[in-house]
């Protein structure tokens, strides 16, 4: 599985979204200048993001976008939004028809495992623990 730059954007832009939250709707020249991304390619992202519910968008003066509480969103689902399918392989991928071969094939296995780890690892991360102070380290220096 390789995740592509719009699928690292848009985690990056939920996280950063989930940070800023409190300030109430983010304009997008913001969050482009936080994350050094170029505003073009970010409303790409962010109109597939407000299409599919994972954020609401509002146009003109205090507009801007806000997200439902971090600790509601998973990386996974943003991933699989952006990415479509999480399959280390073809032959797990949600739109294949199935292999001819999958009754003999002595690895399959192997992929249904790590399809399932990576879905499960994923799913377990939201967005919330991305931007927890320190990540989770509780000392002070």
């Amino acid at each position: 599985m390789l995740v592509s730059t719009k699928g690292r954007y848009a985690l990056r832009v939920m996280v950063d979204l989930a940070e800023h939250q409190a300030a109430g709707r983010i304009p997008l020249k913001e969050i482009a200048a936080r994350q050094g991304i170029s505003e073009k390619y970010l409303e790409n992202i962010l109109a597939t993001l407000v299409r599919a519910n994972m954020l609401s968008g509002m146009r003109g003066k205090g507009g801007g976008y806000v997200t439902r509480p971090p600790e509601q969103y998973t990386v996974g689902e943003i991933l699989r939004l952006t990415e479509g399918s999480l399959a280390p392989v073809a032959c797990l991928d949600g739109d294949c028809k199935g292999c001819s071969r999958s009754d003999e094939c002595p690895t399959l296995d192997v992929w249904k495992n790590l399809d399932k780890l990576i879905n499960d690892y994923l799913d377990g991360v939201t967005l919330d623990q991305l931007v927890a102070p320190n990540h989770g380290y509780d000392y002070v220096i």
